[in-house]
């Protein structure tokens, strides 16, 4: 009976990281498919920037290896939304802040443990002075929200939180 309650013990065995993550053993291997862009404004650079810096989330994060298909974890998704919208307006009707919106689609399939899989929209702003123009803060921007973005596709996906 011993013997029985260890074995089970040792085959339930999870990773636990500083980062917060929780992913079984069992999982080795993570794909990301290229993020289409599909928003009707765009950025012509944020498909690229946008899967990087998901794929540089995963694997600086966990001990994971990336693969070009089929992993143990599966990413795939588009950008839906790139939205620029005027925030804090003022007293004479012109606004302080403008605000850069990113939207993508997430789907998040876990070969190891479908009741993980997930079909989400993430959206995730910046905000800038409306003196400024946006062609000379976007790169800035898109670093900050891509960051803001991969953050909580990564927490949703191996956080547990």
């Amino acid at each position: 009976m011993i013997l029985f309650f260890i074995s089970i013990l040792l085959s339930c065995k999870v990773n636990y990281s500083f980062t917060g993550t929780s992913i079984p053993e069992d999982v080795k291997t993570i794909s990301i498919k290229t993020f289409q862009n599909y928003a009707p404004l765009t950025n012509v650079n944020l498909t690229q920037t946008f899967t990087e810096a998901l794929k540089d989330k995963f694997i600086s994060q966990t001990n994971l290896n990336l693969v070009s298909a089929d992993g143990d974890l599966q990413f795939e998704g588009a950008i839906t939304g790139y939205d620029v919208t005027a925030v804090a307006i003022q007293g004479n009707e012109t606004a302080a802040l403008n605000r850069l919106s990113v939207t993508v689609k997430v789907k998040f399939t876990n070969l190891k443990d479908d009741k993980q899989d997930f079909e989400t929209t993430f959206t995730r702003y910046a905000d800038f002075e409306s003196s400024q123009n946006l062609s000379s803060v976007e790169d800035a921007l898109l670093i900050d929200i891509n960051d803001q973005l991969t953050q909580d596709i990564f927490n949703k996906a191996v956080s547990n939180w």
